[in-house]
């Protein structure tokens, strides 16, 4: 649901959900301080669960692989990433199958062969890896 504060200002201005409480007039002011965890706990605001499945340095990057090609072997992912090292990799894998953003399928035979498959949790993540795209490109733009 999108509102208008006027009251600040904000004229034609949208935010997200709830009015801004007190002095707050940013563009997420209406998240709750109840979503606000400290560390250690489970998130409960929608941005720390979003970290939570695109956290680490180079995650992000490989979900962008899967956005590109839908699925992926090993061996490709590591061919399209050539800075992330083995482990890295097998340990951004990891993370994006238990966070439901890929799922990992072994075809039966010699050698086994796995290839990992973007879920629709991960397919989700397209409006945040464009926006993120976006940004970057703004940036790279304006730093010359």
């Amino acid at each position: 649901m999108f509102s208008t504060d006027v009251r600040r200002g904000l004229r034609d201005s949208p935010t997200v959900g709830h009015a801004p409480a007190g002095d707050r007039a940013g563009p997420l002011a209406d998240c709750p301080d109840s979503a606000l965890v400290p560390p250690g706990h489970e998130p409960r605001c929608p941005v720390d669960i979003t970290l939570a499945a695109l956290g680490g340095r180079w995650t992000p990057l490989v979900v962008r692989e899967f956005l590109r090609r839908g699925q992926a072997t090993y061996s490709e992912l590591s061919a399209a990433l050539p800075a992330l090292s083995d482990k890295v990799l097998s340990e951004r894998l990891a993370q994006l199958t238990g966070a439901g953003v890929v799922e990992r399928h072994r075809t039966p035979g010699w050698p086994p062969r796995v290839r990992y498959v973007l879920t629709s949790q991960g397919r989700a993540l397209e409006p945040v890896v464009r926006s993120m795209w976006e940004w970057g490109t703004a940036r790279r733009d304006a730093l010359g």
